[in-house]
């Protein structure tokens, strides 16, 4: 490493080729690495790979022990809700699968905490959500998928902080990580579906109206329309040479 290089620059290159090939399954669980053999691979300092390491080692995709090198975990014991390792799956060839366990997931939680926001939110949330949902629908209906995406992550992490619940708040990231994975690999029409607007819209009207069973039923069937979405994709790749 030249004296001038920048630590952080070359743990970010460092995290940014091993974590994904990892999560990618290039290496099997098992697998040992060494310190001197990520030293030399490449061409950074001792410190600069042992902070690369502990870091990995913070998603539990790898573990650490004097002596016996850095091994590769299972794929059970990754800590699978951690934003960084959802982007590397949502970038392999396991895409589609990482899409449909973080989907089941949604379909999970999302329902309900979209019910318990419509029992709980204060008359300017619900405003605010609804200015959110209407600024949401009018940039999809133009196709401007960026300002789109921005919103829609806040429209539905409004609604998981809306539900009172923290564990369901807590998993803001995860479901801002699926949104921005969807767009970022293609996988969103050029325009927001008018079904999906439609129904968005649905769900900030019943939580307006303070309707829980509306609410959950909205929401479930935004799910269930990614579900679909995926299900076409898949029957689209079938149909190839």
């Amino acid at each position: 490493m030249s004296p001038s290089a920048d630590p952080v620059t070359l743990h970010n290159r460092v995290l940014a080729e091993l974590g994904p090939s990892i999560a990618a399954g290039a290496y099997a669980a098992g697998h040992v690495f060494t310190l001197d053999r990520l030293e030399r691979d490449y061409g950074v300092s001792r410190t600069v790979a042992r902070e690369a390491v502990r870091v990995l080692e913070s998603m539990r995709l790898v573990v650490s022990r004097p002596r016996t090198g850095v091994r590769v975990l299972p794929r059970e014991e990754w800590s699978v809700f951690d934003p960084q390792l959802i982007r590397w799956r949502l970038a392999g060839p396991d895409r589609m699968d990482q899409l449909r366990s973080l989907t089941g997931l949604r379909a999970a939680v999302e329902p309900v905490a979209a019910a318990a926001a419509a029992q709980r939110a204060t008359a300017p949330q619900r405003a605010r959500l609804t200015d959110l949902n209407r600024r949401m629908a009018a940039f999809g209906e133009a196709g401007d998928l960026d300002s789109f995406l921005r919103l829609d992550i806040e429209f539905h992490r409004m609604i998981l902080e809306l539900s009172g619940n923290e564990m369901f708040a807590g998993l803001s990231d995860v479901v801002a990580e699926v949104l921005r994975g969807r767009t970022a690999h293609d996988l969103m029409p050029d325009h927001p579906r008018p079904e999906a607007l439609r129904l968005h819209a649905h769900v900030a009207s019943a939580i307006d109206s303070g309707l829980p069973s509306v609410a959950d039923a909205a929401m479930r069937a935004i799910v269930t329309e990614v579900v679909e979405a995926l299900d076409g994709l898949d029957a689209y790749a079938g149909t190839g040479p």
